[in-house]
């Protein structure tokens, strides 16, 4: 029996770090840039927000799950690697809020609650890109609330 990884996510996420390694001198650099189009196509959305349909909704949503499911598995996955646990735990609970806030947004659409997920992507992608000549800078903390999972924001 072969032992191949069969998951999708995992397989996007290898093939996602191979391609950045072979394409981009600074992996950083590129994360932050996938960052801020996720954030403009969020932007895009709420600024035409009367004229979406759910398949736009969806398809931007999950551009931005797709980015944040790849640092939470390369966080989950890599315990001995270069990124300090404080760190590996700040994306670990980003990451857990945005799956959250998405869900939230899937089932009851609000233009209102796409924001914080723009401003964390900004944020994020401003720290990875000025870290690009400065040391790693760690990724702004969770809202409150991200770590729990009873704590349901509206």
């Amino acid at each position: 029996m072969r032992s191949k990884n069969n998951n999708p996510y995992s397989q996007a996420a290898g093939a996602y770090d191979q391609n950045a390694q072979q394409n981009t001198p600074d992996q950083r650099e590129l994360e932050g840039r996938v960052l801020l189009k996720a954030s403009r196509m969020m932007q895009d959305l709420v600024r035409d927000w009367d004229n979406r349909t759910p398949e736009l909704l969806e398809a931007t949503l999950v551009y931005n799950r797709q980015i944040w499911m790849l640092f939470y598995d390369t966080a989950l996955e890599n315990p001995e690697g270069n990124r300090p646990n404080d760190l590996r735990s700040n994306i670990i609970n980003l990451a857990n809020f945005i799956f959250k806030r998405e869900l939230e947004i899937l089932s009851d659409p609000q233009k209102e609650k796409i924001s914080v997920l723009i401003n964390i992507n900004k944020e994020v992608a401003a720290g990875l890109l000025a870290g690009q000549k400065a040391a790693p800078a760690a990724p702004p903390a969770p809202p409150p609330g991200a770590g729990s999972s009873t704590n349901i924001e509206g």
